[in-house]
């Protein structure tokens, strides 16, 4: 297929597409757009939603403010909130609290979470914390953990594992599942997170959805093979998306998504299955789809 050619495909895939997981400026660390660029650059493209996620603070009343100020018919902005310690960490308070003004996922920690920190700060950290982990000495969920998935059920909210290590995504998902709530695996693939195509695809079988983030391939921690081969082992029908972008002196989130719908192309990964992961799934996971 030739570039010109693929970049038109590419162009048209993101076309009602979703893209879950970016990071704007306000934010604690430097980034390259803000809100309404953010919606602006999405509605360009043909995009039919974006989700603002900052790791200190909740999003979904910038989201709406975006939305208010948008001219009809551009993107939606959605919300979320990530369980660090700005917000009390495994804190059902808070959660009540975002998902009130209207975000749409609750990610368990992630730069504070204990498995992050075992490999250090991330570029950006500006204080030090202990790092919070959610089972208990015996190995099982914390309480609190409990509240929390209590209130995103109450919601129909996501509960997305974020930044969590391996054992405790397995448990999370495992009882989240039972319990009814709605879940997601945060960027398996990301080096800090890493889960085998093993484990996601039994995950996938409970009906936890499946992150497929840009980041990963894009930061080098793990080739568009590995990525193409966990999307076949998953099934599209279970994975969505991402770009992860926002990061100053990086490519914009629209470009990375197009770029990585054209890396999938030539992949393999059918137009169909682009378009599962694109606009299809995004929407079971924010609850438009049912």
């Amino acid at each position: 297929m030739e570039q010109t050619q693929q970049s038109q495909i590419s162009s048209q895939l993101l076309k009602d597409g979703y893209d879950l997981h970016i990071h704007t400026t306000p934010s604690h660390v430097p980034r390259s757009l803000d809100d309404f660029e953010l919606v602006d650059q999405a509605t360009r493209a043909g995009m039919k939603g974006v989700l603002i996620k900052c790791h200190y603070e909740p999003t979904g009343a910038r989201a709406a403010l975006v939305n208010r100020r948008a001219p009809a018919g551009s993107a939606k902005a959605f919300g979320a909130v990530a369980l660090n310690h700005p917000v009390g960490g495994i804190n059902p308070y808070a959660v009540h609290s975002a998902l009130k003004m209207g975000a749409h996922i609750v990610f368990m920690p992630t730069r504070d979470a204990e498995n992050c920190l075992l490999s250090g700060d991330m570029p950006g950290d500006f204080f030090k914390r202990p790092g919070i982990g959610i089972l208990d000495d015996s190995g099982r969920l914390k309480p609190e953990v409990y509240d929390v998935m209590d209130v995103v059920k109450q919601y129909d909210a996501v509960l997305a594992t974020g930044h969590i290590s391996t054992e405790e995504s397995v448990k999370l998902c495992v009882e989240g599942r039972r319990r009814g709530v709605r879940m997601v695996l945060t960027h398996p693939e990301w080096d800090r997170t890493t889960i085998s195509a093993e484990i996601q695809a039994k995950l996938a079988d409970l009906g936890v959805w499946i992150e497929k983030c840009w980041y990963n391939v894009g930061e080098g921690n793990c080739s568009l093979e590995e990525m193409a081969a966990h999307i076949r082992a998953v099934g599209p029908e279970h994975c969505f998306l991402s770009t992860d972008r926002g990061q100053l002196g990086r490519e914009t989130p629209v470009e990375g998504m197009t770029s990585f719908i054209s890396q999938l192309l030539r992949q393999g990964i059918t137009p169909d299955e682009i378009h599962t992961m694109l606009c299809v799934v995004p929407e079971y996971v924010l609850g438009i789809r049912k």
